[in-house]
């Protein structure tokens, strides 16, 4: 039997099983605030590979691929025959629609946080803009200047405070990880594994919740957008006063949205 990503598990007064995919540079503990506002579901949330505790990147492997099979593997163990509702923000969004589109029978309902599948909004000027700048962002992971890349991406999606304003230990963490950006690129930017495919998206029949942070980067808007018109059973949320963190920095609102989605599922 194969083993289990490291994970962590919120019990919420039901035993519905929930799979939550945390975005980049971050681990499970991340799901916590917007756990804790749910109910009557036992969320599980797992490390992903090359974050908390799971194994490191091995720089060769398809990184986007891996984090799927491991996503497959807990929703396989968790719902023991049944599908279950599933939860993704940014790099785990992205994670959760090719868990949803490779392996429908696992999914109950889908909630997408700001799933930075930014090849959805190819063929709009702003993503044209956006992959520009994107692109020298990996230019300086590449040339190792890993702190200009990160006070860069920060800067980006963040959570609005300055790089200097993170502990040590968090910034240390971002640091090391950075390079994981770059290394999606080839799915999120240029669609690699398909997750666009015609037909593919509107074949996903589960209810899905597409959820931004109203000041969030142009990109996520035009992504949710173009997600929303293919995906047939979708609803959208938009949380003010939030940015790209909002399932972290707006916990409780999203929470009410994510239970409300829950219970009409």
């Amino acid at each position: 039997m194969a083993e289990l990503p490291p994970h962590r598990t919120w019990a919420r007064g039901g035993d519905r099983p929930v799979l939550a995919l945390h975005c980049s540079l971050a681990h499970a503990g991340a799901w916590n605030g917007l756990a804790e506002g749910l109910s009557g579901v036992t969320v599980t949330a797992i490390d992903q590979i090359g974050h908390g505790r799971a194994e490191a990147w091995d720089g060769q492997t398809d990184l986007h691929g891996a984090a799927t099979a491991a996503a497959i593997l807990m929703a396989e163990r968790l719902g023991q025959g049944k599908p279950i509702d599933v939860m993704g923000h940014s790099f785990g969004g992205t994670v959760a629609l090719r868990l949803a589109l490779t392996r429908p029978d696992l999914v109950r309902s889908l909630t997408l946080v700001e799933p930075v599948i930014f090849a959805a909004a190819r063929g709009q000027p702003v993503y044209t803009h956006f992959r520009a700048r994107h692109l020298e962002f990996a230019r300086l992971i590449l040339a190792g200047e890993r702190e200009t890349a990160l006070q860069v991406f920060h800067g980006d999606w963040g959570m609005g405070e300055g790089l200097d304003a993170l502990p040590d230990r968090t910034r240390t963490y971002m640091l090391e990880r950075i390079h994981l950006i770059e290394a999606q690129n080839p799915v999120l930017l240029d669609d690699a594994a398909d997750l666009l495919a015609v037909g593919g998206l509107e074949s996903l029949t589960v209810p899905t919740l597409l959820i931004d942070g109203a000041n969030s980067p142009p990109i996520i808007e035009a992504v949710n957008a173009a997600l929303a018109k293919r995906l047939p059973h979708s609803q959208r949320l938009s949380v003010q006063g939030a940015g790209h963190m909002v399932s972290i920095t707006h916990a409780q609102a999203v929470a009410l949205g994510v239970q409300a989605h829950l219970d009409g599922c």
